[in-house]
């Protein structure tokens, strides 16, 4: 049975009151590239410029500012894969609470380091599993243990009230918005966002977004509840978790126009075209509302858009593997197992008549360490143009050579690549 809407009472007005000392009022920006690609007024809600960095703040000071004494005297833990850690450490540190925060194992060195920034002190720091649910699930019988109180990352209503504070701002600053497209990891960004427009501009479009590698919303929605999935891709770690809240599915399950995925190697492409064009630093989660224009081009076209970027808290260590995703997606980069003919001159004739004048040999391996000039080879190529692909293929051919694609290979290319 569904959640009855109308019996919800979540004021985000209230909330914006009540984080406004803490949260910076983050600017709506009119991008010009942006708008002119699709068509549209798109509008970035620049939320990687919120204090810590994401939007996470907004919901975290909300719940954790409404404790009683008897709470905050006992402390409070959380579980998240870093910006939600962020946004807690720093209400720790500005309410004087003790807080201990569970991260999983592969969160980026970057997020660990702020969050114990913003905590300077008040909290202790607990890396354990390899994803966020492995994480939560440790987090919630050590608060057991305890006696401390939780702070769950979205599924709580003060927590998607906070959030909803976002909605408030851009309604402010564009009273008139056709369509909004909201990134989705646990749901409370966008169950509190998509909450607050239907109450104040019922007619705006709110088109929900998710990482191919990690669709925890549209699993939920095709089985009619929340689900677990069985693997993720964590690359998105922002908004990669393997199950959607049970308040944040009810809600934004009936309040959202649609929800699509994107694929990560998009997502990376987009990440490296606002750092290029607008200096703009966003972590993979926070570019997932501006990669998901290209999927929602015929529906935006002529409209009033608004991205919300969620997060700037991207390692720098993590750019070559961003600009690899990126060039495999959009077909410049591909990984092949090559057997030489066995005749003298063959590697040499690969590289002058199969290879492009202007395509690039990237990686090249023998595979078998015993059999170098005649095994297989592992070559990484390069090309000046995705449209190149298909003639270098011919040519392939045409010199007899054997070969794997390993792009068209998922489990191959995972081993050896």
């Amino acid at each position: 049975m569904s959640l009855d809407l109308t019996s919800l009472t979540l004021d985000s007005f209230q909330a914006k009151e009540r984080i406004k000392n803490i949260v910076t009022r983050t600017p709506l920006q009119y991008n010009i590239h942006l708008s002119e690609k699709y068509g549209a007024e798109v509008y970035l809600k620049r939320e990687d410029l919120q204090v810590v960095r994401s939007y996470k703040l907004r919901g975290a000071f909300n719940k954790i500012s409404s404790l009683t004494d008897d709470q905050r005297a006992r402390g409070v833990v959380c579980a998240s894969a870093g910006n939600h850690a962020q946004g807690v450490a720093l209400s720790c540190k500005k309410l004087d609470i003790k807080g201990v925060i569970f991260m999983p194992g592969p969160t980026p060195r970057q997020k660990i380091t702020q969050t114990e920034m913003w905590g300077n002190g008040n909290i202790e720091i607990i890396l354990i599993g390899d994803t966020f649910d492995d994480c939560q699930k440790a987090a919630l019988t050590y608060t057991e243990e305890h006696n401390m109180t939780f702070i769950p990352p979205f599924d709580d209503l003060q927590i998607i009230e906070g959030q909803g504070t976002v909605a408030v701002e851009i309604l402010e600053d564009l009273p008139h918005v056709d369509a909004v497209i909201v990134p989705i990891g646990g749901g409370g960004l966008s169950s509190g966002l998509s909450y607050h427009f239907s109450k104040h501009a019922p007619n705006t479009k709110i088109y929900g977004v998710e990482p191919e590698g990690a669709p925890s919303m549209q699993a939920a929605i095709a089985n009619g509840g929340p689900i677990e999935l069985e693997t993720i891709n964590k690359f998105v770690d922002g908004a990669a978790v393997k199950k959607i809240g049970a308040l944040t599915y009810e809600i934004s399950s009936q309040l959202l126009t649609s929800v699509k995925s994107i694929p990560e190697g998009k997502i990376c492409t987009t990440i490296l075209e606002l750092y290029n064009k607008d200096a703009i630093v966003a972590e993979p989660a926070g570019a997932l509302s501006i990669a998901a224009l290209e999927f929602h081009k015929d529906e935006i076209k002529g409209k009033k858009v608004v991205c919300i970027v969620s997060g700037g808290n991207n390692d720098i260590d993590r750019m070559s593997e961003i600009k690899e995703m990126s060039l495999l997606y959009e077909g410049f980069k591909h990984y092949f197992i090559v057997r030489f003919p066995q005749r003298p001159g063959a590697l040499r004739l690969l590289v002058t008549e199969v290879l492009g004048p202007k395509d690039d040999i990237t990686r090249f391996e023998y595979i078998k360490k015993t059999e170098r000039e005649r095994g297989p080879a592992l070559i990484g190529v390069e090309l000046n143009s995705p449209k190149d692909y298909a003639p270098l293929i011919e040519r392939l051919k045409e010199y007899k050579f054997e070969f794997i694609e390993l792009n068209k290979d998922q489990t191959l290319f995972e081993y050896l690549v």
